[in-house]
């Protein structure tokens, strides 16, 4: 069963026609309102003729859980066929339907809209945290025999098919992970390491929500956190329901930003010297390597069977790159040797309650680099280089280090024996950092770095990270001849100098959401923005002038051409955050130059607009996009031709 739960100031319903299987259904059951009430959109699913009685109970026991936490005591129940496409038979439906209605009005006040019917109906959405949960029910997922499995998204959550089921491949890794005892340590930029609950926490608030979170190891997300509403609102990025949760679909705008940021990650990264590659997305379960490595990596798979073999999806392009590095002859003089690759996409069974928008998909992209390094002398050099490095890309995308948090993870022994370097990459911050240290080695790994972002909904999501690897080298064979004449093995370094892409996406989008509630206008790097400069001709006449700028500029410059008032345009430049918009009337005809809002310096309900030439601007423009990446506008230059995708 999927549940969309949505507390409202008001739904109202009519029933205008029955399909071929409405249920049968009193006049004046076919309309209805509630005020003040929880609406609960149900789709009861194929899975749950198995057990009726068990999933009526399951499913009346987490609308009235919700309805509890939101206060309220109206509860309106509307089939909705929509959040699923493996639908239970008519009859079952409405037999859980009736089952629900009846187990809830011992304590609710309970509306049915009927089943099978064409209905209209008025919703008003309140709109707090809590307004907007999606649960799933899964007889025997989780504790006890039903484990509703939350998964708070928009409606876009909770349509993907479901996969017959079969074990779920799960990493010894991830097992030791769930077991493993850490000792949790926050270290100032002095170097001294105290227990959490004697560090004063005062000025760093966030580093507290961080800390919470990560000693709390809870992941489920029980509301939709702000970033999904942009996403969607800015026409970037949506749920697609036609595929498994946790992918998602690319609008034109959302796929140029994506564009854009792979092409400067994988530019930054050449620039480090890092060779580009591609590999496989599927691999063989059973290879002897891969297999050893699997159990050593925290991740869920998906697998796959063909032609009598269990593959699985990748999760990283270790696979690929460990199994290219082991066929290579490789000497001394290459080293620190390295590659990378843009993983589109890599794969992980992630658990459904912590899918939401962009913060943790199935399906992502990942910039994935590996450094081959002598020694650990050279490695521990090379992770303080990407360190570094990976700072500079995530200010370069918008993001500055008081945006996020810094977690360094070791065991005891390297601490011991690097304390001084351990201690140097906190200087490097300057700012207070968790540390996790383990007294023995669950992982391929002996050090590694995150830098967190913490979203409105105090959930920490990693970015960048490095990790030294000591243990893939001997397992994938990998050698290089040293300046004696021996083979020796490698040290590994791990390294996503941004996180995911998608992930980048969700922070900046949250940090945007998080200044527009701290007072400042919320926007995107003008590099990344998908429209750079919008014109504006106040009345028909001005529209050749308009296209003249728009072609002297170049840069994504577009027109709106649409027959809207001058104020609703302007309105609509802001809504999407468009870092230039120039209005062209009877003076800047007359003048010959320009009337420019300019959103940086803006604030809100007070914009800030300077006059300048065509050519002023567009040096400015170019100021701010220089050295990165560029590509073409993604739709039309009018506004007029664009198809609307939400």
């Amino acid at each position: 069963m999927q549940l969309l739960l949505i507390h409202s100031d008001y739904i109202e319903f009519e029933a205008k026609r029955p399909t071929p299987v409405a249920e049968k259904v009193e006049e004046s059951e076919k309309s209805g309102r509630l005020e003040e009430a929880l609406c609960a959109f149900i789709a009861v699913e194929k899975i749950d003729e198995d057990d009726v009685p068990a999933v009526v109970a399951e499913g009346a026991e987490e609308i009235a859980k919700v309805a509890d936490q939101v206060k309220t005591g109206r509860i309106m129940l509307y089939p909705y066929a929509h959040l699923s496409s493996q639908l239970s038979s008519p009859a079952a439906a409405v037999e859980v339907l009736k089952g629900m209605d009846e187990a809830l009005r011992e304590n609710y006040e309970v509306a049915r809209a009927p089943f099978g019917w064409y209905k209209a109906f008025k919703l008003s959405c309140k709109g707090h945290p809590l307004s907007e949960l999606s649960r799933s029910i899964r007889l025997g997922e989780g504790a006890g025999a039903g484990g509703a499995v939350a998964s708070a998204a928009a409606s876009g959550v909770g349509a993907g098919a479901k996969v017959p089921a079969r074990e779920e491949v799960v990493s010894e890794a991830l097992k030791a992970e769930e077991k493993a005892v850490s000792i949790w340590r926050v270290m100032t930029p002095e170097g001294v390491m105290l227990e959490p609950e004697n560090f004063d926490f005062s000025g760093h608030e966030n580093l507290k929500k961080f800390v919470d979170y990560e000693i709390s190891k809870s992941r489920a997300v029980e509301a939709v956190p702000p970033h999904v509403d942009l996403m969607r609102r800015l026409e970037l990025v949506d749920y697609e329901p036609g595929s498994d949760s946790g992918n998602m679909r690319y609008y034109p705008k959302g796929r140029l930003v994506k564009s854009l940021l792979e092409s400067y990650v994988l530019e930054r990264a050449a620039e480090m010297g890092a060779m580009e590659v591609e590999t496989p997305i599927m691999y063989d379960m059973f290879h002897p390597t891969l297999k050893k490595y699997l159990d050593r990596f925290p991740a869920r798979q998906y697998s796959i069977e063909a032609e009598k073999r269990s593959f699985f999806l990748r999760f990283a392009a270790c696979f690929g790159q460990f199994l290219m590095s082991h066929d290579m002859t490789l000497s001394y003089r290459s080293l620190p040797l390295k590659m990378i690759e843009m993983t589109r996409y890599s794969f992980r069974r992630e658990q459904r309650g912590e899918l939401v928008g962009l913060r943790r998909l199935r399906a992502f992209t990942m910039p994935d680099m590996h450094t081959l390094c002598a020694d650990m002398n050279g490695a521990t050099r090379e992770f303080e280089n990407q360190y570094q490095a990976s700072i500079s890309v995530l200010e370069e995308a918008g993001l500055d280090l008081d945006d996020y948090e810094v977690a360094i993870r070791f065991t005891r022994e390297f601490y011991d024996q690097n304390r001084e370097f351990v201690e140097g990459l906190v200087g490097i911050v300057n700012k207070p950092v968790l540390i996790e240290m383990w007294e023995e080695r669950f992982f391929y790994f002996v050090l590694k770095f995150e830098f967190n972002f913490v979203d409105a909904l105090d959930k920490a999501s990693a970015l960048s990270t490095v990790q030294i690897d000591v243990e893939n080298a001997e397992r994938y064979d990998i050698s290089y001849t040293d300046a004696d004449g021996t083979l020796k093995r490698p040290i590994i370094l791990h390294c996503s100098p941004s996180g995911a892409i998608e992930r980048l996406i969700f922070a900046l989008l949250e940090k945007a959401h998080r200044d527009s509630t701290e007072g400042k206008v919320p926007m995107l790097a003008t590099w990344i923005s998908p429209t750079q400069v919008r014109v504006i001709p106040v009345a028909e006449r001005h529209l050749v002038r308009a296209e003249e700028v728009e072609r002297a500029l170049g840069f994504r410059t577009d027109i709106d051409d649409r027959d809207e008032t001058v104020g609703k345009k302007i309105r609509d430049a802001g809504r999407e955050w468009v870092p230039y918009v120039v209005v062209i009337g009877d003076s800047e005809l007359e003048s010959g130059r320009l009337a420019v809002t300019v959103r940086a310096e803006s604030e809100p309900k007070k914009p800030k607009k300077v006059e300048m030439t065509t050519e002023e601007l567009k040096a400015r423009i170019a100021v701010e996009t220089a050295g990165k990446p560029w590509k073409r506008l993604p739709l039309p230059v009018k506004l007029s031709e664009r198809p609307r995708f939400i």
